[in-house]
């Protein structure tokens, strides 16, 4: 028998990614695990939500323009520290090795095996939090997470995943089967086609 938890959020694990931008013209970072795909045509969107009081969110509303990196387990304590402390009086510009796109205030960060500059192209408002929507302009990955066909491969980016119900960082698992496939025979069956 399942239990009424009322109307919490239950979509967790979820990725845990560095947002950066400019702000008062030095970089900056947050954590941010509340991140989203937004489609998969062209242009391709993403979005995340963080709450008003960010110091992060001012920099993006002035310059138009973030960049998303994508951790990895080895930069975890990286990773919390910049969630934790906030750049209204901590500086975080010289905490990473950047390197450049090619947007100036989407500041980029070597040691994450991937990183997407992004434009914004909206913002939706919130009571306490707003949701940035951005164009990714550009995705710069390492060449050693990169498959023979030159797509990421999950497995050697080694992700960091937030769950919110244990406030832990979590590691990825094994594949459990190929999207849009290992359904292929229960749709022949249930059409009669066997």
């Amino acid at each position: 028998m399942k239990r009424n938890l009322g109307p919490e959020n239950p979509l967790y694990p979820s990725l845990t990614t560095i947002v950066g931008t400019v702000v008062d013209g030095r970089p900056n970072f947050l954590a941010v695990a509340h991140v989203g795909n937004m489609n998969h045509g062209q242009p391709q969107y993403l979005s995340f939500g963080i709450n008003k009081k960010h110091h992060s969110g001012r920099g993006i509303h002035e310059h138009r323009q973030f960049s998303v990196c994508i951790p990895g387990e080895d930069l975890v304590v990286e990773t919390d520290y910049v969630g934790l402390v906030s750049g209204r009086n901590t500086d975080k510009s010289q905490l990473f090795e950047l390197f450049e796109g090619v947007l100036p205030y989407a500041p980029l960060i070597k040691r994450c095996p991937v990183c997407m500059e992004c434009r914004l192209d909206r913002v939706i408002d919130f009571e306490t939090h707003e949701v940035f929507v951005g164009e990714i302009v550009a995705t710069h990955a390492e060449e050693g997470v990169l498959r023979a066909d030159g797509k990421i491969d999950i497995a050697e980016v080694r992700p960091l995943l937030f769950d919110m119900s244990s406030v832990s960082y979590w590691s990825l698992g094994a594949p459990v089967a190929k999207c849009w496939s290992v359904g292929k025979g229960m749709k022949r069956r249930l059409r009669g086609e066997q």
